[in-house]
């Protein structure tokens, strides 16, 4: 094909060359030395001005004897011309045949090297920086669960700095390790100790990636806000109601997770355009984990089975609402009980104390992503270990508990300042919170108004007032308590 239109493109280059050599013969044959002028009613043509009269032009005169010799030279150079083009043409075309006779994988397709699977890896990360002054109440009863920065004599507080490794280092081979070096073991009176979130693989058991399995320790596929990272959530802390399921919201086990293929690119998006998504935990989940939490060993041998349903729909104006449902269940024990001051140290109920309590529950939440105006809601209701009210004895009790809220996302084009989320909450919980000492029965009645703003995408500050009105479940004798929070926090990503 390229020799074709370089053939074309000299044919074309020898033709103009012969009519600009005809043409430059005419002119110097017919040019004069004259300034000529012509009278507009009579046609008359005068070699010099006067009324009436228009200029016609200037020619210049030539002997015809230089205009053949000037015509020659011309035609000389253009036949030079002509001769380097072809020979230009032909070595072309001696190159475009080598080239087409040379097989399709021969050494000139050039390969791109592959990587190695380490190459493969991302690491990337964010810290959180908290203050919760007491506004009002008794400093010396307002604890929170969700945050241990909450309370009498406390200040500046990291609440999480954490780096995340991961990457695909094969089709069917995904990733994922997570550290904190920002947690603080219980009881310990300093912080900022390295401890594990996450460290999962993910196996693909197919080339479109909709089918895998997830061995590891890893978040339990349960509700919606608990699979939220807290880099996109919105409110400080998760909702006690469904939070109180979960140590960590995490522990370890195998969970499996389907994804259809045209669903997978919602579920990144809903995260990567700022609109508070999950992420990818599967249209459907089930799977099977210990059930005493991250980082904590196993004690009775049985497994809590896990399931989950949450299904994304966008309409055509691009708004997406998700919802679903799950459910879990298994038997939990708890850790030894100490003594309450005034009431004496609480028993186990007897046929509880080999094989655990009972731990069930069931959730079903809903949301409208902010696009701007969003609105979120989550529920569950089940069964778990309790201090009974006489803060005698562990037993199995009913709770329920849950959330919902509301926020709007502005995008500020007029002074730049950022992006912008006003956000109120209302939550509500009663039941026990198991992983903690004597596994206390809380009541939880909140509100919270408040805003993020991120003036850019690396920085966000979040602050909230916390109306708060709920039980200390971190000191004997679990007191109930009301306190007004002023919640700020700053995070940083890289």
């Amino acid at each position: 094909m390229r020799g074709v239109v370089s053939r074309t493109a000299l044919a074309m280059a020898s033709g103009l060359f012969s009519i600009g050599v005809d043409a430059n013969q005419d002119a110097f044959a017919k040019s004069l030395v004259l300034e000529l002028y012509m009278d507009k009613d009579t046609k008359q043509i005068y070699g010099e001005p006067g009324k009436n009269r228009i200029r016609l032009g200037t020619f210049q005169q030539r002997d015809s004897g230089t205009v053949q010799k000037e015509t020659e030279k011309n035609r000389r150079e253009l036949v030079t011309i002509k001769n380097r083009l072809d020979a230009k043409e032909k070595e072309i075309d001696r190159k475009l045949e080598k080239v087409a006779s040379r097989p399709a994988d021969s050494a000139m397709t050039v390969q791109p090297a592959k990587k190695a699977w380490y190459e493969k890896l991302s690491l990337r990360g964010y810290t959180q920086l908290r203050m919760n002054p007491i506004l009002e109440g008794n400093r010396d009863v307002v604890r929170t669960y969700g945050d241990s920065s909450v309370g009498k004599n406390r200040s500046f507080f990291l609440r999480r700095a954490r780096l995340v490794l991961s990457g695909d280092v094969s089709d069917h081979l995904y990733l994922y390790l997570q550290p904190d070096f920002a947690s603080t073991p219980g009881g310990a009176t300093t912080s900022n100790f390295a401890q594990l979130r996450d460290a999962y693989a993910d196996i693909f058991i197919d080339k479109q990636k909709e089918f895998r399995f997830r061995p590891g320790q890893s978040k339990i596929p349960f509700g919606f806000e608990n699979l939220q990272s807290s880099q996109n959530r919105i409110p400080l802390d998760r909702a006690d109601g469904l939070n109180t399921c979960c140590q960590d919201e995490r522990d370890l086990g195998i969970f499996f997770y389907y994804t259809p293929e045209h669903i997978r690119p919602l579920f990144r998006d809903l995260v990567s355009h700022n609109l508070k998504g999950s992420g990818d935990y599967g249209v459907v989940a089930f799977g099977v984990y210990n059930g005493q939490g991250a980082n904590r060993t196993e004690l009775n041998q049985q497994l809590h089975l896990v399931g989950r349903f949450s299904y994304p729909y966008q309409f055509e104006n691009g708004q997406v609402v998700e919802a679903g449902f799950g459910g879990y269940t298994g038997r939990y024990k708890v850790a030894t009980p100490t003594a309450i001051t005034g009431f004496g140290t609480p028993v186990i109920n007897p046929g509880n104390n080999a094989s655990g309590f009972k731990d069930q529950r069931f959730e079903v939440h809903g949301i409208v992503y902010p696009q701007p105006f969003g609105i979120q809601a989550e529920w569950n209701w089940g069964v778990g270990p309790s201090l009974n009210e006489q803060m005698n004895t562990i037993e199995a009790h009913s709770l329920n508990g849950g959330f919902v809220q509301a926020t709007y996302k502005i995008e500020d084009h007029v002074l730049n300042s950022g992006i912008w989320f006003p956000f109120v909450r209302y939550q509500n919980y009663n039941g026990g919170v198991k992983t903690q000492t004597n596994a206390p029965r809380s009541r939880v009645r909140d509100w919270e108004f408040g805003f993020e703003w991120q003036p850019r995408p690396e920085l966000e500050f979040t602050m909230s007032y916390a109306k708060m009105n709920r039980t200390n479940v971190f000191t004997a004798p679990y007191y109930n308590f009301a306190a007004n929070v002023l919640r700020m926090q700053l995070q940083w990503n890289y």
